[in-house]
């Protein structure tokens, strides 16, 4: 999920009352919560398709959920300390506890791959000892209605203890509300999968998309016996009929074995698509793209074109 929902997370968390454990406790829920995310940086040395197979990785594996937490307790602790020492330190601040940051900051990194696994990106829970990528399926990477929940509870939390009430109260209300909602999601996400798969045009593989905004509706991207990937959408009642994908010329798969394609961007690439398929470019070579994102608007973002290769059209069979 984006970070806005990572860092709500960990605020709603602290408002359900853990934040009482210790000093510095939100700070600990709340960047705890985006911890895993420090493989962003790979941005820096990593190029083109590259960082596909790095992101939602090593750290967010096991060995990460342990060690980043410790570091991040050990960094706000040294804050305090820091403080106290200047004289600086807020008086209204409780007392550090050493083992509540490091608990507080590992429950707020804990929930990270459990939320990024609710969407088509997917994550390797057990990154470096399995390099298996897990999906849930379940929300769009952007969920404004989950937003709009945790929010409001955190919001509301905050004013009531502000006016001296029970402040815990609305963050739980707005917990319950945020698995609510997404139990809800999991539930349609289950719902439209069967009735993809029991609905026509039958294929090989069939992936259920959430969709941005509408949170009733999914995409059903299908797997021709072909190869060929197709895309419609259902709108919560009807699958509309105009298929997406058959609007591009897709090209057999090259042969992956040929020396020209031994590149580390194309490792990548591969080693993250969950949906790959060829498109023929305007000059006559492929572009490998994922059906999961495929957007005419950003389609550099997932793609790699492979420009010595020649497209090979589909034939059905």
């Amino acid at each position: 999920m984006d970070n806005l929902t990572h860092s709500l997370v960990g605020a709603v968390l602290g408002q359900a009352g853990l934040k009482k454990k210790t000093g510095l406790a939100m700070p600990a829920l709340i960047i705890g919560a985006n911890l895993p995310d420090v493989d962003a940086a790979c941005f820096f040395w990593l190029e083109g398709t590259e960082h596909l197979g790095f992101r939602r990785g090593i750290t967010h594996g096991p060995p990460a959920l342990v060690i980043l937490p410790l570091i991040l307790a050990a960094l706000l602790w040294g804050f305090d300390r820091w403080q106290e020492k200047r004289g600086k330190r807020p008086e209204g601040r409780r007392p550090v506890h050493f083992g509540w940051l490091y608990g507080l900051s590992f429950i707020g990194a804990l929930s990270h791959p459990l939320f990024d696994w609710l969407n088509v990106y997917g994550i390797r829970f057990f990154e470096p000892f399995s390099s298996q990528w897990f999906y849930g399926d379940t929300l769009f990477i952007i969920d404004v209605w989950l937003w709009a929940m945790l929010i409001v509870s955190v919001w509301w939390s905050l004013r009531a203890e502000k006016k001296g009430g029970n402040w815990t109260k609305p963050a739980w209300v707005g917990i319950a509300a945020a698995l609510a909602y997404i139990a809800m999601n999991w539930a349609i996400t289950q719902y439209v999968d069967i009735l993809a798969k029991s609905n026509e045009p039958y294929g090989s593989q069939v992936i259920v998309s959430p969709v941005p905004v509408y949170f009733w509706e999914r995409e059903r991207i299908i797997q021709m016996y072909d190869g060929e990937w197709i895309s419609n959408e259902w709108n919560g009642a009807d699958f509309d009929y105009g298929f997406k994908h058959s609007q591009a010329v897709q090209c057999v798969i090259p042969d992956l074995s040929d020396d020209r394609l031994l590149n580390s961007q194309l490792d990548a690439f591969l080693f993250w698509s969950r949906a790959p398929f060829a498109e023929r470019a305007e000059d006559g070579s492929v572009i490998l793209r994922d059906a999961r994102f495929y957007d005419p608007r950003a389609r550099d973002r997932f793609s790699i074109a492979l420009p010595d290769v020649k497209c090979e059209e589909l034939t059905a069979e």
